[in-house]
């Protein structure tokens, strides 16, 4: 008993005036008294709380299990549909190198022709040279530069 529950004791009971004979009421008692029934019933309210909390704990784990089970199913079939997506990714990256090729590809095509045009030009007087330089070697008639 705590000293103010021991002073508590000895407060007057009734309306000040007169002193009145009587034993001092006991506080803690009346306290205990009244607040018993409650807490009583606080008790089945813990045991309900109680139940309440371990239902919520395993629906919790079941939730659980539940979300892993799903993100293990979702990660199996992201890696399925990787290669397919990477395809897909790689397309627009493919068709640029093709069409990028194809560019140089036109570009050595018409160096290719020019060098072509050059020699047709240049051919006949190439030609002509030769037949000259054979003409006169096969009749002696000079040497050939």
């Amino acid at each position: 008993m705590s000293l103010r529950d021991f002073l508590e004791r000895f407060r007057p009971t009734g309306t000040p005036g007169a002193a009145a004979t009587g034993v001092p009421a006991d506080r803690t008692a009346e306290r205990a008294a009244e607040l018993d029934p409650a807490l009583e019933q606080l008790t089945g309210v813990r045991q309900e709380a109680a139940r309440i909390r371990a239902a919520a704990d395993g629906t919790a784990e079941v939730i659980r299990r539940e979300a892993a089970r799903e993100a293990a199913s979702m990660v199996a079939v992201a890696r399925e549909q990787a290669p397919e997506v990477r395809r897909q990714t790689a397309v627009p990256v493919v068709e640029s190198a093709l069409r990028e090729a194809d560019v140089v590809r036109a570009a050595g095509v018409r160096g290719a022709d020019e060098v072509r045009a050059q020699g047709r030009e240049r051919m006949s007087a190439l030609v002509d040279r030769a037949v000259a330089d054979a003409l006169r070697l096969a009749t002696g008639t000079g040497t050939v530069p």
